[in-house]
């Protein structure tokens, strides 16, 4: 990790690795990140070519993570990121997105609650067939 000073400031700059061991993501994913048009602010390159990101770069790839973990689609990840470089005057729009894709999590949640919920009704049955021994049977398909 080097630092730069910008305005007075000491910034981090860190290598693509460096990213990828604190994003999660590999450095073939941050290329493709890159690529994609999904960073807010141009990657700085060293002289050499190299590529070198700030501390904010992560922060914002790792919002960028959970919104993909979650389920957002890239289209529209690709969209708050474009809207984000666009800088003030957006914002009703981001906040359409994200609050689509809110719902679209919430729901996701509501079914796998659902599901959970059913599982858990059948982990118990089994258990008590186990427990009483009479386990047999259950849900065969040859008796």
């Amino acid at each position: 990790m080097a630092s730069t000073e910008v305005s007075g400031v000491s910034e981090q700059s860190l290598s693509i690795g460096e990213v990828a061991e604190r994003t999660g993501l590999s450095v073939h994913a941050l290329r493709f990140y890159e690529r994609e048009g999904l960073l807010v602010g141009p990657v700085r390159r060293t002289s050499g070519g190299r590529r070198r990101y700030s501390s904010f770069d992560v922060d914002w790839l790792l919002i960028c993570v959970k919104l993909r973990e979650s389920g957002m689609p890239l289209a529209d990840l690709k969209q708050f990121a474009q809207l984000v470089r666009q800088g003030p005057g957006n914002e009703a729009e981001r906040l359409r997105l994200l609050d689509t894709h809110q719902r679209r999590v919430d729901a996701q949640i509501r079914a796998l609650e659902e599901c959970r919920s059913v599982i858990a009704w059948k982990v118990g049955v089994y258990a008590e067939h186990l427990a009483r021994g009479e386990a047999g049977g259950l849900w065969d398909p040859t008796a």
